[in-house]
C-alpha cells in the first residue's frame, strides 16, 4: 500500500466539472492499494498518515500532526502509485495494482481506519476509480511518501 501524503492549504475535488469534495488546510492523500494488502497495512498506514507531524509549531519545527491543528483530510484513490518499477521502457505497467473490488474494499477501509483515529466529519473522499480532476495547494510545499510492505 503506497500513500502520497501532501501537506495542503486547500483541495478541491471535481467530477465532470461539478464540485465533489472539498477540505481546508490538511492532508491531501493519494492511496495506491497493490496485490497482497490487506486490512492491517490499511490501517497501519492510516494512523500513520494521522499521527504524521507534518505542521508547524510556534517555534515553525514540524512537530504537529493534522489532529493538532484541528485539519481535514482528503482521500482519493490513485492505482497509478502502483506501477511496476522493474520494467524498463517509458509506459508504464500497472500490473502491481490490486483488482478493483479487492482495492475498493481496501480504500474504504483505510478511510473508515481514519475516522476510527479522528473526526470522521473531517474525513472526505474522492469517488473510488472515478475521473477526477483535483486541485490543490501544497503548503510548504511539504510531500511524504509512505509505503507499508510485507
Amino acid at each position: 500500500m503506497i500513500a502520497v501524503i501532501q501537506r495542503v492549504s486547500e483541495s478541491t475535488v471535481y467530477i465532470e466539472n461539478e464540485m465533489y469534495s472539498n477540505i481546508g488546510e490538511g492532508l491531501l492523500i493519494l492511496l495506491g492499494v497493490e496485490k497482497g494488502d490487506n486490512e492491517e497495512r490499511s490501517a497501519y498506514l492510516a494512523k500513520k498518515a494521522i499521527d504524521l507531524r507534518i505542521f508547524p509549531d510556534k517555534n515553525d519545527k514540524m512537530n504537529l500532526n493534522v489532529k493538532d491543528v484541528d485539519g481535514e483530510v482528503m482521500v482519493i484513490s490513485q492505482f497509478t502509485l502502483c506501477t511496476d518499477k522493474s520494467k524498463s521502457g517509458n509506459r508504464p505497467s500497472f500490473t502491481m495494482a490490486e483488482l478493483p473490488e479487492i482495492a475498493n474494499r481496501l480504500y474504504e477501509n483505510f478511510i473508515s481506519e481514519l475516522k476510527n483515529y479522528y473526526d470522521k466529519n473531517k474525513i472526505k473522499s474522492g469517488l473510488f476509480a472515478g475521473k477526477m480532476d483535483v486541485k490543490l495547494t501544497n503548503k510548504g510545499p511539504v510531500t511524504i511518501l509512505m509505503e507499508k510492505k510485507n
